[in-house]
């Protein structure tokens, strides 16, 4: 997949890796917040910005929590175009959501061409490859067949479903497990492959630019956590230079965090 950015674009922003729940109230308040007031001509989400996602029916449910973000997205989707990537945790994201939100899905990579520059995008959770029991589960999950018989229990058993998977995520955070890394390999391999010299990705929760073999780069965007301390909100913004013949890159903090509440 490949967007050409309109030339009006000015200024781009990327998010990833929030990871909305219902018990994360503060983490969707500022991203609510945030777009609602970015100045950005687009923005693009790059995987996992929900905890869970068991199937676009769960957006028809009123009041859900899901259906409210939904209305935040359709809100926003209505000031400016705005982008869906899948990632590990809402890869069941689907058209059915993409057509009520107004959003445009992405394709996992996909290739921007942005101020003269071609720029990949991607969750990466595939690039990390040494991961190999993730590696295992996501062959086995992105499978029609799995998805289909997945997307065919009811609601509640999908729920239940995903709330155990929570619950094991969360375990596992308290442990001293050490989480695999984008292999850099398959990073320039993927970067030649589509012609293009910087990645940029969620996934990792490693917010940092590497540079790599043959003057190519990998940058990282942070995860959100509100609830962190201190507190995480960070945006990676492409912006044109007032020359408009160079793209300046930045990692902005558009929202103000509120204070973390007391134990």
């Amino acid at each position: 997949m490949e967007i050409q950015a309109p030339s009006h674009w000015i200024c781009i922003d990327f998010i990833s890796d929030l990871h909305l729940h219902a018990s994360g109230p503060r983490t969707f308040d500022a991203w609510r917040a945030y777009l609602r007031h970015t100045d950005a001509d687009a923005v693009f989400i790059l995987g996992d910005l929900f905890e869970v996602w068991v199937g676009d029916d769960t957006a028809a449910i009123p009041e859900s929590f899901e259906q409210q973000c939904v209305e935040v997205l359709r809100a926003s989707a209505a000031r400016r175009p705005l982008y869906l990537m899948r990632g590990n945790r809402d890869f069941l994201m689907g058209p059915t959501l993409a057509a009520t939100a107004h959003c445009t899905l992405l394709d996992d990579p996909t290739v921007l061409v942005f101020g003269g520059e071609r720029w990949l995008l991607s969750h990466a959770d595939d690039l990390c490859i040494d991961d190999t029991t993730y590696m295992a589960f996501r062959a086995t999950v992105r499978t029609a067949e799995w998805q289909t018989d997945f997307l065919s229990k009811p609601l509640s058993e999908r729920i239940d479903i995903a709330r155990s998977i929570r619950t094991q995520s969360e375990a596992r955070k308290q442990t001293t497990v050490t989480y695999a890394d984008v292999d850099t390999t398959a990073a320039v391999a993927l970067l030649n492959q589509t012609n293009t010299c910087t990645l940029l990705h969620g996934h990792t929760h490693r917010p940092q630019t590497h540079a790599l073999d043959q003057g190519l780069q990998r940058v990282v965007l942070s995860d959100w956590d509100m609830d962190a301390a201190p507190p995480r909100a960070e945006v990676l913004r492409l912006t044109i230079g007032s020359a408009g013949n160079n793209v300046v890159l930045d990692r902005v903090h558009p929202v103000s965090v509120p204070p973390t509440p007391a134990d």
